[in-house]
């Protein structure tokens, strides 16, 4: 987000203005297996039939000093648009990125939507699905003494219609009508503010100015909301209000763009992750094979005695809910849990469960990854890190990071690694790359997060520099998921395309509740501090330390975790 402490306007002809060149990832893209809708361009929501332009020309552009750095910031208007096709909103994106975005362009689908599609949607009144605005409202402009001015206008839908965008131009003239289109009320979804992209206060100008991302409301792969690619910006702040635009809304029920198994396993080959692990791990991952034959057993609140898996989990309580009833633990002779602790990279495999995603028109595969056992924390205060004896430890750890692809083109468009209770979303330009466009996933130690790029990350307070060390760096330790994966769900897919394994239907816990006096633990750690350091942070140290670490109740398995069916928690 970019807020302002000098804001300039200028048109391009008297200032400079450092434009963002276009993005493509390190290799072409291979051609994907034939068959239905997927990586065609195109993709049809029903009555409306979309597609994703990338091709842009600026329209205006304002440089951002923020302190001694200079960003701007562009927006643009989609251009390239096939005949027949029309604009529904213009883009804009920082300067200090490649340029990757897209907005997408509708028209009405030609064939009839009973025939191609699994359409159950009666149209309102026969009214056709999109229309031109009526007029346009401005909802802010630049100072008019500044030339190369600024002028953002939102379209005026007639009575039925929602606006999807906003239009930008530089000159006070209200655009011509024919600029977009709006679409029909109930072909669209309501969408949300997402990421703030520019704050400007009143000293720039009469009013103070914010601008948006935006996506849709309802997320995961149940929801079919679908992202335009639009923005938008308002005079004032108000992150409840309800948008004066919306988003697309996908009525195939066939949801014809997803990829079918072919067209999944292809994906996987060429963008699946090498996973490195941390050079000094000791908790190894392992497949849930090799967990289950070395002696994982079985235990109920009501029995003592653990019973043994079977290898494939065919005797694990299938369905239900968690309900404490049962969990898995590892076996009672202390040799043969630290081998089941250290785990077995050799057997170690990515379960991929594949699901729609902005309402069909991404799909995201999900890749887990198990490891019999998460090791005890390392505390880092200042310039000192004391591992922790039991801190954070526990049995049955189920990690994951998702690759977000593009149904349009089968593109490799953002990867979200899963950081203990939320992650996030890097964009593809952002990534390290290894073999072509097989991205770089660095598990840390001992707790198996994921990140993007080695290093130390703090979980606490970075800039008081206490917290949970996650450390990452590459090592001989690597996982290659394009080759080692299996894929356990998929189902948009037909039920007898893809089977899911038995332990996959596991609702209860995969390791004992653990409860244990944190507390003397970390009191441990702060009398190993200086004194001038010990009384200034030791309140410090037990608020900020995650609850997570005072005692661990069993993890669930990958269908209990809210991004099975919802989206990834940011």
């Amino acid at each position: 987000m970019f807020g302002c402490e000098c804001l300039c306007w200028e048109s391009e002809s008297e200032f400079y203005f450092s434009q963002p060149q276009p993005f493509s990832l390190p290799a072409n893209l291979p051609e994907w297996p034939q068959g239905q809708g997927f990586a065609t361009g195109r993709i049809c929501l029903g009555e409306l039939e979309v597609l994703k332009v990338s091709k842009f020309e600026s329209i205006w552009s304002c440089n951002l000093m923020h302190g001694k750095t200079n960003k701007g910031l562009t927006f643009y208007k989609p251009v390239g648009i096939p005949d027949g096709f029309f604009c529904l909103g213009h883009y804009c994106q920082p300067n200090d990125q490649p340029l990757r975005g897209y907005v997408l362009v509708a028209r009405n689908a030609t064939s009839s939507p009973e025939e191609e599609v699994g359409y159950a949607h009666e149209p309102v009144l026969d009214l056709p699905a999109l229309k031109k605005p009526l007029n346009y409202t401005l909802i802010w402009n630049t100072d008019t003494e500044h030339t190369g001015c600024g002028y953002f206008w939102l379209p005026n839908p007639p009575l039925g219609y929602k606006a999807m965008g906003v239009v930008v131009t530089d000159k006070p003239e209200e655009p011509k009508l024919e600029e977009v289109r709006c679409v029909r009320v109930d072909l669209t979804e309501s969408c949300e503010m997402g990421d703030l992209i520019l704050t400007t206060d009143s000293k720039f100008s009469k009013y103070p100015f914010q601008v948006w991302n935006t996506r849709p409301c309802k997320r995961g792969m149940l929801a079919r909301g679908v992202s335009v690619g639009t923005f938008y910006c308002s005079t004032y702040l108000d992150t409840e209000e309800e948008l004066e635009i919306s988003c697309l809304k996908n009525l195939d029920s066939t949801l014809c763009a997803m990829p079918n198994l072919n067209q999944i396993d292809a994906l996987i080959k060429h963008y699946g992750p090498t996973v490195f692990f941390h050079p000094d791990e000791v908790y190894l991952p392992s497949s849930v094979l090799w967990f289950f034959k070395n002696g994982a057993l079985l235990y109920q609140d009501d029995n003592e005695k653990g019973e043994s898996i079977d290898y494939r989990g065919s005797n694990l309580p299938s369905g239900g809910k968690n309900d404490g009833a049962f969990w898995i633990d590892l076996p009672n002779k202390d040799d043969a849990r630290d081998h089941l602790k250290n785990g077995n990279l050799e057997s170690a495999e990515l379960y991929v469960h594949v699901k729609p995603a902005m309402g069909g028109t991404f799909t995201d595969i999900v890749m887990w990854v198990f490891c019999p056992f998460n090791g005890p924390a390392t505390i880092k205060v200042g310039l000192m890190s004391i591992a922790m004896s039991k801190i954070g430890q526990h049995v049955g750890d189920w990690e994951h990071f998702t690759l977000r692809v593009s149904n349009f083109t089968g593109e490799l468009w953002s990867v979200f690694f899963s950081q203990h209770s939320g992650g996030e979303w890097v964009d593809a330009f952002n990534l390290e790359f290894i073999e072509g466009n097989k991205p770089i996933v660095y598990s840390s130690k001992s707790g198996h997060a994921s990140y993007p790029h080695p290093g130390t990350y703090l979980q606490g307070s970075s800039k008081l520099g206490i917290g949970v060390r996650n450390d990452a760096a590459r090592s001989k330790f690597i996982v290659d998921s394009s080759t080692k994966y299996q894929i356990i769900a998929a189902e948009y897919l037909d039920d007898e395309i893809i089977k899911e394994p038995c332990w996959l239907q596991y609702m209860r816990e995969w390791g004992p509740t653990i409860v244990y006096d944190s507390r003397a633990e970390l009191e441990k750690l702060i009398d190993l501090l200086p004194l001038f350091v010990r009384f200034s942070v030791e309140n410090i140290i037990f608020e900020l330390f995650p609850t997570e670490l005072y005692g661990e109740e069993g993890p669930t398995g990958p269908k209990e975790k809210d991004n099975w069916k919802g989206d990834e928690i940011c």
